[in-house]
């Protein structure tokens, strides 16, 4: 199986321009990102999709200076942009990653991705993972309300076979599916059929009334409160403050969870801040 994780990075962010290259503890965020990702056990290659706009020329020559694979695509249709990039690397299985998630997890990573391949009446192992059978179409530990997510905002990972992945493309019309890649999958599957119901298998299943099969991740505590995405100058001062106060990219999301649990002032930083939703899009492509 080809997995390839690809991080979507732009310049032309909304709400904080520029903010895939700004500096976290002495590094581009999207550094961070990608290095993250990359020590996943179960990806077989990491690639940067950003776009074809003139500003985004930023982002290939950092990709080019640090030997990281790159496309570029539209700026507005990022699930056309994520097909494009899956289409041209050969991807059988795709990762789907933001490049504001500076803390993204690699054992997250390699648990939903070994998701995809354990049937529903096993556990997920992701220390004894065979990538034979797919199982699943899609396979996620967050979805946006009125679903819900038990992980941080900023751990977010979303895993998608490419045959799914192509016929979001090719059937998707409403712009916010458009934009934000994997809606198709799950609207309208029903909020209950993903409720946590095991102690010994941490996912929610269902099934789509478009037929994919979704599986929803759960951790044993409710920690979706949290956040640890940058999207805000709030945002970016609370990850430069966690940063900060650890070993220079030697932590897991846990080391970070038990930071915060430490010092929970360091929340305050950002806690005002409002969470997009999977309905919101920028303004610019209406």
């Amino acid at each position: 199986m080809n997995i390839i994780a690809i991080i979507q990075a732009r310049m032309s962010a909304s709400r904080l321009p520029s903010k895939v290259l700004l500096d976290i503890a002495g590094r581009p965020m999207l550094q961070w990102v990608v290095e993250r990702t990359r020590k996943a056990r179960t990806i077989s290659q990491v690639v940067v999709a950003t776009t074809t706009d003139p500003s985004d020329d930023t982002v290939v020559d950092f990709c080019r200076s640090q030997n990281i694979a790159y496309s570029r695509g539209s700026i507005h249709d990022v699930l056309d942009r994520y097909y494009q990039a899956a289409k041209e690397f050969k991807a059988d299985v795709v990762v789907r990653i933001t490049a504001d998630c500076p803390f993204i997890d690699p054992e997250l990573l390699d648990q939903a991705v070994c998701g995809l391949f354990t049937s529903p009446s096993e556990v997920i192992d992701s220390d004894h993972c065979p990538l034979t059978t797919v199982h699943w179409d899609f396979v996620t530990n967050r979805l946006p309300k009125p679903w819900w997510r038990s992980y941080p905002i900023g751990l977010d990972t979303e895993v998608f076979t490419f045959v799914a992945l192509e016929q979001a493309w090719q059937q998707a019309k409403e712009l916010h599916q458009r934009e934000h890649v994997t809606p198709y999958f799950y609207e309208g599957v029903p909020v209950e059929d993903l409720q946590f119901s095991s102690d010994k298998i941490p996912l929610g299943k269902s099934i789509s009334p478009l037929g994919f099969k979704v599986g929803l991740l759960h951790h044993d505590e409710e920690l979706g409160h949290h956040r640890w995405t940058v999207d805000t100058p709030e945002d970016l001062a609370f990850v430069r403050e966690v940063a900060s106060r650890l070993p220079k990219d030697q932590f897991a999301w846990l080391d970070v969870l038990a930071l915060l649990e430490r010092e929970p002032e360091i929340m305050q930083i950002n806690a005002d801040i409002q969470h997009k939703t999977h309905l919101d899009v920028d303004d610019r492509q209406r």
